[in-house]
């Protein structure tokens, strides 16, 4: 007797009512695409769970790449045995003997009520032939080996290592955001967790040549390369903001250049996602971590666009999102000494409660709106494709 499947848990999506086939299905393929270098494996759903068939694959690598899968709870490494209890009392036993450790605890689980035996009672029978087979003994609040039970209509699977998963939706079932992705800590770590919701993303650069390095793209193709292990294919959208931004600090006061720098940013996301069909825009900013991201600061930004902004890590501290960052693997990327265009012309004293009116009537200074479209006509698009660079006309 050997562990031969993966049983997939969903966890959220099981809180879907009449759409709940539409996640599943979409979860599946998402399994299916992520599992293709296993050619020998099969993926089976059902209502509850997907399976998956391991054939002769070793278990671990195909966990691992599971884990990183947005919309499985939990992974299971399960053996499917007959519904007589005493083939289930020999399974359990035989899988029990391979693993290390001196106590046990049986836990079956009955979801099949015609099932003739109650939970309880299949509970002890199982213990019972252990005990009387080997010299484990019973803990049942700190074992050293646990041994699910599940009894399904499908039928009796027995699992003794459970392993979690990334949890949060199918990617692409809750549609697609454009994310304004700087280069630095924050806005990789906000894009892992629109991922991690069931949100694909396309990402926008705003880079200043001469004035910023075009080494930073080499950075960002990294930093996606790190993100392409949630969403394989991400399109990489690079602005020149050059000619806006030496605007913004020929005519605008000092204190309001970044506030503008910001607006004229979002007006050109903006448009950028209507015409790629991002349903809404995305950014790493956290309430009060700099002058632009004070809440009087977000709402004179904002109110530039009509567009839905996410901001996932809104109320999260630098501390926590530092750690996330080096969790996915970007924290060591993102701190690489390349400066963007939010950086180049810090000013010395920026306004922390910027207003509306004011931001209008010191726009009106210069003709945004042509050098708006002047740089959305030649946006270059690249694609990063498991960490990879593939080249787009631009537009």
């Amino acid at each position: 007797m050997k562990y031969d499947s993966l049983m997939i848990h969903y966890g959220e999506l099981t809180t879907k009512g009449n759409n709940r086939r539409s996640f599943i299905d979409m979860l599946t393929h998402n399994v299916r695409v992520a599992l293709k270098a296993f050619p020998n494996v099969e993926v089976k759903s059902s209502r509850d769970h997907l399976y998956v068939l391991l054939g002769e694959e070793e278990p671990m690598p195909i966990i691992s790449r599971l884990q990183e899968v947005p919309g499985i709870h939990e992974i299971s490494l399960i053996a499917k045995v007959g519904r007589e209890p005493e083939e289930i009392q020999k399974a359990a036993l035989d899988l029990i003997q391979k693993e290390a450790g001196h106590t046990f605890k049986i836990d079956v689980r009955r979801v099949d009520k015609t099932y003739p035996l109650r939970s309880y009672d299949l509970t002890v029978q199982v213990a019972d032939y252990i005990l009387d087979h080997t010299a484990l003994s019973v803990d049942v609040h700190t074992p050293d080996i646990e041994m699910r039970i599940l009894l399904r209509e499908d039928g009796v699977f027995l699992s003794s290592h459970r392993y979690p998963g990334l949890g949060g939706y199918p990617l692409g079932m809750n549609g697609k955001a454009l994310m304004l992705l700087s280069g630095g800590i924050d806005s990789p770590v906000a894009a892992y967790y629109l991922l991690r919701r069931g949100i694909k993303i396309e990402c926008i650069h705003f880079a200043s040549p001469p004035y910023t390095q075009m080494a930073v793209i080499d950075k960002l193709v990294e930093l996606l390369g790190e993100l392409n292990e949630y969403q394989p294919a991400i399109r990489l959208h690079i602005v020149r903001f050059t000619e806006i931004q030496e605007a913004i600090y020929e005519k605008i006061p000092e204190p309001y250049c970044i506030t503008i720098m910001r607006r004229m940013m979002l007006r050109i996301a903006s448009r950028l996602a209507k015409k790629e069909g991002c349903l809404c825009l995305a950014t790493g900013e956290s309430i009060g971590q700099v002058a632009s991201q004070t809440l009087e600061s977000l709402v004179a930004i904002n109110d530039v666009t009509n567009a839905p902004i996410l901001r996932p890590l809104a109320t999260a501290d630098k501390v926590a999102i530092m750690d996330k960052a080096r969790e996915i693997g970007t924290y060591d990327i993102s701190i690489r000494p390349y400066e963007d265009c939010c950086t180049i012309f810090k000013p010395k004293k920026p306004k922390t409660k910027p207003k509306i009116e004011e931001c209008v009537y010191y726009e009106a200074r210069f003709d945004y709106e042509k050098m708006i479209e002047e740089a959305l006509s030649c946006v270059e698009t690249k694609m990063i494709v498991e960490g990879k660079e593939k080249e787009f006309p631009a537009k």
